[in-house]
């Protein structure tokens, strides 16, 4: 194969990457996918450490990846705006994609910047085109310094 045939494949290959989630994630006939996450979500995080830093404060928020099942899982884990750890499935109930984000606005909410989804913290969705998908939540409890997010 010659370069600019190379070049050119490659080409073709990151636009087919970038749009095929798009073209993909929008339904048909105005039904919603739904999207599972896998159950068995259980692991520690040391709010001492340095990657928990951004949970020092109101409102910071970090993404773990979470073995469960032998699938690794995007979670959110934030501080809301009350001081309380709360977690959430990083992945969007309405598309899929991994763009879940804790945000501080409307009192704090989950926010998917894919299609600007927004779930409140328990995860019901707060958007006409999500409402039949909730965010899926885990539990938290603290014990000290040490946060248990699990299932």
């Amino acid at each position: 194969m010659e370069r600019k045939e190379f070049l050119r494949s490659l080409g073709a290959g990151a636009a087919f990457a970038l749009t095929f989630p798009c073209l993909q994630g929008c339904s048909k006939d105005g039904e919603l996918e739904t999207f599972p996450v896998s159950e068995g979500v259980d692991f520690t995080i040391d709010l001492t450490s340095a990657e928990a830093a951004p949970l020092a404060n109101n409102g910071g928020y970090i993404s773990v990846k979470s073995s469960a099942n032998l699938t690794y899982l995007d979670i959110v884990v934030a501080r809301n705006l009350q001081g309380e750890l709360i977690a959430a499935s990083k992945i969007c109930s309405h598309q899929g994609t991994e763009e879940i984000r804790f945000i501080s606005e409307d009192g704090g909410v989950f926010h998917c910047s894919t299609h600007q989804s927004r779930f409140a913290q328990d995860g019901t969705s707060l958007n006409l085109s999500t409402t039949s998908n909730p965010l899926k939540i885990f539990n938290t409890e603290l014990d000290g310094s040490i946060l248990r997010v699990f299932e």
